[in-house]
């Protein structure tokens, strides 16, 4: 895909987000890995009406070339993408139900959400809780980097989720069926659930392998 059309995705994917309550304001931003670097929402923007031709352009060294000036969470992604290589984009919102998961007592740390459906283990699978750092802390970036390895998606406590997929479209369809799984889970709450069991798990995970 050209840059220009790359340009085009993000814009577009970025006001369905918006338009649909998935972030708000000036909160969220996507990355996606170009053939020289990457294009970032710029800090201060909204997704709801982002301009591509002033999208942020950095090198593969996480050098400002062009655009505004890039999300200062930009970070985040670079950790992530870091670790992987085989990842195209990134999603990173503060998505309501998400955010209320991470701020709940007594979760698990290691697997945030019980695998209540298949979809959400083919798009996500595991999902572990970052440990909550101020916006901007530089050991945020060493903590995701250092779950990445094993996850291409992280909840970061009392902040949100960052999501990498192998395409824009992967990664935001997978931050669509946390954000779900999320408002599932708090549904349920004071309910009996069956989530899916371990076997379940383990043949979904092998028919459908997470590549990113």
């Amino acid at each position: 895909m050209s840059e220009s059309k790359q340009r085009d995705e993000i814009c577009e994917l970025a006001a369905s987000l918006y338009t649909r309550g998935l972030t708000f304001g000036s909160s969220g931003n996507v990355s996606v890995r170009t053939d020289d670097g990457w294009l970032m929402t710029p800090t201060g923007s909204t997704m709801g009406t982002l301009d591509p031709a002033r999208l942020s352009k950095l090198d593969f060294k996480g050098n400002h070339l062009e655009g505004d000036k890039p999300t200062k969470e930009a970070f985040l992604h670079m950790a992530m993408y870091d670790k992987r290589a085989q990842a195209g984009a990134i999603v990173h919102l503060h998505s309501t139900h998400s955010v209320a998961v991470s701020c709940l007592c007594g979760i698990d740390h290691k697997n945030v959400l019980p695998p209540l459906t298949a979809y959400y283990v083919m798009r996500i699978g595991t999902l572990p809780l970052v440990p909550y750092f101020p916006p901007g802390d530089p050991d945020l970036a060493k903590a995701v980097s250092e779950m990445a390895s094993d996850h291409h998606a992280v909840l970061l406590a009392n902040h949100g989720p960052v999501v990498a997929g192998k395409s824009l479209q992967d990664a935001v369809y997978a931050t669509e069926e946390l954000e779900e799984t999320a408002k599932l889970f708090l549904m349920l709450q004071r309910l009996q659930t069956q989530p899916l069991t371990g076997a379940q798990v383990a043949e979904i995970k092998r028919r459908f392998p997470v590549e990113c």
